[in-house]
């Protein structure tokens, strides 16, 4: 029984690299090696473990964070800070690229999405970067870094998914990850001073005239608008969590109005665009559901064969340490990350390896933070990271895929040493929360 389970992981994870539906081929292989292996009565605690899923309350904020997100993509937001911040930096050296990260921060605290995030500032930045003289590999690199920092810094869908799947507090989850977070972010930008010092001429400051046209009449009002609105947003939601007035599906339902009224102000609102981003949110949204009850039949059937048991008794056979089964399980998903995507991994690879953490007593929040921060690295690899597929989809026709991977390795670095920050100095994430 037990082998069967591992049969089991196996031909689901062969199956979705060769691209069949994940939701499908996690519902459907489940049921079909269930029904040969289990008694048919087994099925009957389907439809309650199913309905218990669905009717997780925390799962509510997945659709709001989903819709504030895109209806922020469509707010204009990100062109005013990209331009506004800009100009601020524009006298430094690298400062274009030091904008681009904060934003990113500013997004990712904002939206949480990473597509949209890349494939906004691939737009609005490259071609400006481009045209003021900054290296290819740095422009790139910097703008698909900035864009996946919506993984870690919350409110992170990633985040919210996890917390579900681990079981824990997604308020924690989310205390926990706001300094690694910005931490992260101070890295890449160290990095860009940095590079700006060695090579100035790859990362020029802005032209005078142009940073002295913008700082004429209404430069505060432009700042403090293009700054306010999002700050506001962020305090709003994060704020309410971190202070313990509101729940993440709470803050999250905040979130969705303020990102519409954000809209308002900001002149971009119409009917059109409302039944725009309700489309896209309800698509994304069945997205996610479905597979979380393909997930859900994976998960009761795969526990049914025995094979969460197995997996403990192997690694206990083996006699693995705690730290030698983690770094076990961060390789697995860094590599399956090239593959599949952060929804996929998080169903079918931590639900099983869940009840291992478990029963080495090892602290799920630190491992939800660290899962992330591998998912977020994962996004960023070559050949296959997501990032650099939404990147090169919006890039001038110059910009060729040697060059995004060229440019992306620095950050990757980066990314995999902090990742080990975090693995051994785990203070890093309790700071803000409860140990």
């Amino acid at each position: 029984m037990e082998g069967i389970a591992l049969i089991l992981f196996i031909c689901i994870f062969i199956l979705i690299l060769f691209g069949f539906p994940v939701a499908f081929t996690l519902g459907g292989l489940s049921v079909l090696f269930g029904y040969f292996t289990l008694e048919p009565a087994f099925f009957n605690f389907l439809p309650s473990r199913i309905m218990g899923t669905v009717r997780n309350t925390v799962l509510i904020a997945v659709p709001l964070f989903i819709y504030m997100g895109i209806m922020l993509e469509k707010s204009g937001l990100a062109e005013s800070l990209l331009e506004t911040m800009a100009m601020l930096f524009g006298k430094v050296k690298g400062g274009l690229a030091i904008a681009v990260v904060i934003v990113g921060a500013l997004l990712a605290a904002s939206t949480g999405i990473v597509g949209a995030t890349v494939i906004t500032m691939g737009l609005i930045s490259l071609p400006t970067m481009l045209k003021r003289g900054y290296s290819t590999e740095l422009a790139t690199g910097t703008i698909a870094s900035s864009g996946t920092l919506g993984q870690i810094i919350p409110p992170s869908v990633v985040l919210v998914l996890l917390g579900s799947v681990l079981n824990v507090s997604v308020g924690d989850l989310f205390a926990a990850a706001l300094i690694p977070g910005f931490l992260l972010v101070a890295c890449y930008i160290l990095y860009i001073v940095i590079f700006a010092l060695l090579y100035p001429d790859k990362a020029p400051s802005m032209p005078e005239e142009e940073i002295a046209k913008f700082r004429g009449p209404g430069f505060y009002g432009r700042v403090i608008k293009a700054f306010l609105l999002p700050l506001l947003l962020i305090v709003a939601v994060l704020g309410s969590i971190l202070a313990g007035i509101a729940s993440p599906t709470e803050a999250a339902a905040v979130g969705a109005l303020g990102a519409t009224i954000l809209t308002i102000i900001q002149g971009k609102f119409s009917l059109g665009i409302l039944k725009e981003v309700m489309y896209e949110s309800t698509h994304l949204t069945s997205m996610v559901f479905t597979i979380l009850i393909g997930a859900t039949t994976f998960a009761l059937v795969f526990r049914g064969l025995g094979g969460d048991d197995y997996l403990i008794e192997l690694i206990e056979s083996a006699q693995l340490s705690p730290m030698t089964f983690l770094f076990l399980v961060m390789l697995v998903v860094f590599i399956a990350g090239f593959f599949i995507d952060f929804i996929e991994i998080i169903f079918i690879i931590v639900p099983v390896v869940a009840p291992i953490f478990e029963a080495y007593d090892m602290n799920l929040v630190w491992i939800g933070i660290l899962l992330a921060l591998n998912l977020q690295t994962s996004f960023l690899s070559p050949p296959f990271g997501f990032a650099l597929f939404y990147l090169k989809g919006v890039a001038p026709p110059g910009v060729t895929t040697q060059q995004l991977y060229k440019g992306i390795i620095p950050f990757v670095l980066i990314q995999l040493f902090f990742l080990l920050a975090v693995i051994f100095f785990p203070e890093i994430v309790f700071l803000l929360i409860e140990e």
